[in-house]
């Protein structure tokens, strides 16, 4: 219970801060700050932007989307948000924050216009929502385990072993099934569980209860170092696109923030920020981010 409320106020401080940063004072001189001045607005005069509910994650992500020490919003997809809005001077985007199935209710329902979090595309998803044709990051998936393990580096080392049950909506679940679907008869078997978290599931690793654990590599860095867990990554196996999600309503918006997405990726801004916060640019080959991820450990 403790730990669900600090995610409560995490969600909460983190939209409050959020919301005050999109407002902005009148200007001098406007209307609205000197009631007394003649009205002597343009017929050309941009119109007030499209307020966006957008929906953010109650939980915070290391290094995509949580509060600092100075308790601002801070993160990869904080800042890749705030690129959006410049990009973007038609909209304002007003944020809710709620669990991972009440952001999938709520955009399929149109009470978000979009999710703001890093899904990854599954066949079932996609017949709900949106997707943008560019993700605007990835996930880079690894392989936690004991310390005096060398026997789990691979996919295919999982055969016959016991991973650290998934909850329905994991994304990491598609993985697998992808994998079994092209090794039949050696498939991967995989456990439900209905709710969990990083933490808990890197302990059961921990104590022998299980093999392994897929999960994303800032997870894992994260946990590790805040309860002093003894494992270890031993394979980067893959890295997946992850997208926000729109309400299928919502085409234009979807193909503007698209474009935007486009944009950044080919300024620079985006690598840059990929590398700012996971010290490698995600938007480069698999074997460079797992030698970027080897250096990282190594030093």
């Amino acid at each position: 219970m403790k730990t669900k409320g600090l995610y409560l106020i995490f969600a909460v401080m983190l939209l409050a801060i959020l919301a005050g940063c999109g407002k902005t004072a009148p200007a001098v001189g406007d209307s609205s700050a000197n009631a007394s001045a003649p009205n002597t607005a343009s017929p050309a005069a941009k119109a007030a932007p499209k307020v966006i509910k957008a929906a953010l994650n109650t939980v915070p992500v290391p290094l995509f989307s949580y509060l600092d020490e100075k308790n601002q919003p801070a993160g990869y997809m904080i800042d890749y948000l705030r690129e959006l809005e410049k990009k973007l001077p038609e909209y304002k985007f007003e944020y809710e924050a709620v669990d991972n199935e009440g952001q999938l209710i709520g955009t399929d329902t149109g009470k978000y216009a979009f999710a703001a979090n890093f899904w990854f595309k599954n066949p079932e998803r996609e017949k709900k929502y949106l997707y943008p044709k560019q993700e605007f990051g990835y996930s880079i998936t690894g392989l936690a385990i004991k310390p005096d393990r060398n026997d789990i580096k691979t996919l295919d080392d999982l055969v016959g072993k016991k991973l650290v049950p998934m909850t329905p909506v994991s994304g990491f679940r598609y993985i697998l099934k992808d994998y079994n679907l092209l090794h039949p008869g050696k498939e991967i078997k995989i456990e439900d569980v209905e709710k969990t978290t990083p933490a808990d599931d890197l302990k059961l690793v921990e104590s022998g209860k299980y093999d392994a654990h897929l999960l994303n590599i800032n997870h894992f860095e994260d946990a590790v170092k805040k309860l002093n867990l003894n494992l270890k990554i031993g394979g980067v196996i893959s890295k997946e696109s992850v997208y926000f999600i729109f309400n299928k309503n919502q085409p234009e918006l979807a193909q503007k923030i698209d474009a935007a997405t486009v944009e950044l990726i080919k300024d620079g801004t985006l690598p840059k920020l990929s590398e700012k916060w996971f010290k490698v640019d995600v938007f480069k080959s698999l074997e460079y981010v797992q030698q970027g991820y080897k250096f990282r450990k190594e030093n």
